[in-house]
């Protein structure tokens, strides 16, 4: 079990014995033993970490998200309520597969996954990326990009704030960026 510096709803359950400090899980989450989650996450109603999943720190998984086997989530992630990631291109009831014919899944620093998204395996999210509510990843994307829809396509570019940038890549936070390329995305000048 987690110590005492990891808060456990008393209708939450927490198998594993790697939480952060400053963690909470909350009522009716379960954290499978084998599932490793950094410092100062939040980890909502609902929500299911599976053995093998890996939450950097300063996560939120909101309400009823589903992370399984093989998904990496770096620090400072915002995963939005009913989001699923799946980990199996090709799943059959009757074919069990072992850990190693799963596909990973990469969510880099600062992404955005908004509610009801789903993350089709063997993909990664770049870096401060913002999905949209209720789309479908399919591909990489790039960092900073706005993805929408299903399939989720680019439809503009995000700040590490989290605002919409325009043609020029300047936020009225004051980061600039420049474009690396189509497929790395964008990368801060500032």
């Amino acid at each position: 079990m987690t110590g005492p510096e990891v808060f456990v709803h008393p209708q939450g359950l927490c198998e594993s014995d790697e939480v952060g400090p400053g963690t909470r899980v909350w009522a009716f989450a379960h954290v499978l033993p084998g599932a490793v989650i950094g410092s100062s996450c939040n980890i909502c109603d609902h929500a299911y970490v599976e053995t093998g999943a890996r939450l950097g720190n300063n996560v939120t998984v909101k309400n009823g998200v589903l992370i399984f086997d093989l998904v990496t989530i770096d620090d400072d992630v915002f995963v939005g309520p009913g989001v699923v990631f799946t980990n199996d291109l090709r799943p059959r009831a009757a074919n069990k597969k072992s850990h190693a014919e799963l596909d990973a899944t990469h969510v880099r620093t600062g992404a955005t996954l908004g509610a009801g998204a789903i993350i089709v395996c063997g993909t990664t999210v770049g870096a401060y990326a913002f999905i949209a509510a209720g789309a479908v990843v399919a591909r990489d994307v790039p960092a900073h990009a706005l993805m929408a829809g299903n399939p989720a396509r680019a439809i503009g570019w995000v700040c590490e704030c989290g605002e919409r940038l325009g043609e020029d890549l300047r936020c009225a936070c004051g980061h600039t960026y420049t474009l690396v390329s189509a497929t790395e995305g964008l990368t801060r000048t500032d």
